[in-house]
C-alpha cells in the first residue's frame, strides 16, 4: 500500500496537533509537529538573547540548534528535544507562545526549518501539522487539511491544555495571544498562514477530536486507494 503525506494547517487551538497525532497513529505514520520546532527555536533565541533583527546573529544561532523528536516510553508521545534537553513542557508556556509567531516570521528561520521538515517527510508516510505545510513545505502533499474554529472556543481549549500541564492563564490573556498570533501568522511576508487551494476545510468549533480524526481518515483512505488504483491501471 502506498504511503502519502498528510499536511494539516490552521490556527492555534483548532485541534491540529491532537488530531494529527491520532491520524498518524491510526495509519502507522510518523507524526511531526512543525510548530514545536519553531517553539524550540524561539526558546533557544529567548534563552540566548538572540537579536531577532540581526540576520547574522540569527543564522549563527540556527547553526547551534539541534532539534529532535523522541518517543516518551511512559505516555508514548513524541517529545521535543533541543540540543539534547527535553523541552516539551517549556515550549508550551505562554512566554514562548507570545514570541513564536515573531520568530517564525524571520526568513532565515523559516528557510532553515522548511529544509529540515522536507527531509523528515521525504519518504512519505508522514502527518505534519503547522501553518505552511500544505503551501510551502509539501505543496505536493496528497492530502491537505485546513482547520479553523471560533476564537473563544480555541481559547478555552488552550486554557484547558495549559491547566493539564500545570500552567495557569486567564481566558482574555489567551484570546489576546491568539489574536496576536493570528495577525502575525496571516500577514507575514514569508510563508503566511493561508488555506491551500486544494485543501479540505474543517471547522472544528462544534466537532470532537474523534470526529476530526474520522473525517481525515476517510479522506486519507480515498487518497491512498485512489493512488493504488492508478498504479494498477498503469501496470495494465
Amino acid at each position: 500500500m502506498r504511503k502519502i503525506v498528510i499536511a494539516i494547517d490552521g490556527y492555534s487551538g483548532c485541534g491540529k496537533s491532537t488530531t494529527a497525532k491520532s491520524v498518524a497513529a491510526h495509519l502507522g505514520y510518523v507524526y511531526i509537529d512543525s510548530g514545536a520546532m519553531y517553539r524550540a527555536v524561539t526558546l533557544y533565541f529567548h534563552d540566548n538573547y538572540v537579536n531577532l533583527e540581526n540576520p547574522l546573529a540569527v543564522n549563527k544561532a540556527l547553526e547551534n540548534i539541534q532539534i529532535k523528536f523522541q518517543i516518551n516510553p511512559t505516555n508514548k508521545c513524541n517529545e521535543v528535544y533541543l540540543n539534547g534537553l527535553n523541552v516539551e513542557k517549556e515550549i508550551r508556556k505562554l512566554y514562548v507562545s507570545d514570541k513564536v509567531s515573531e520568530v517564525s516570521a524571520i526568513p532565515e528561520v523559516r528557510h532553515h526549518m522548511t529544509a529540515i521538515q522536507k527531509k523528515l517527510g521525504k519518504k512519505r508516510g508522514v502527518v505534519m501539522d503547522g501553518r505552511d505545510i500544505g503551501t510551502t513545505v509539501f505543496p505536493d502533499a496528497e492530502l491537505k487539511i485546513f482547520m479553523e474554529a471560533d476564537i473563544y472556543i480555541r481559547a478555552q481549549r488552550r486554557q484547558k491544555e495549559m491547566f493539564e500541564k500545570d500552567q495557569v492563564a486567564g481566558l482574555e490573556e489567551i484570546i489576546e495571544n491568539l489574536k496576536k498570533r493570528d495577525f502575525l501568522d496571516t500577514t507575514r511576508k514569508e510563508s503566511p498562514l493561508v488555506k491551500a487551494n486544494d485543501a479540505f476545510l474543517i471547522d472544528t468549533t462544534f466537532i470532537t477530536i474523534d470526529e476530526q480524526v474520522d473525517k481525515i481518515l476517510d479522506l486519507a483512505t480515498g487518497k491512498i486507494f485512489i493512488g493504488e488504483e492508478e498504479k494498477v491501471e498503469r501496470a495494465e
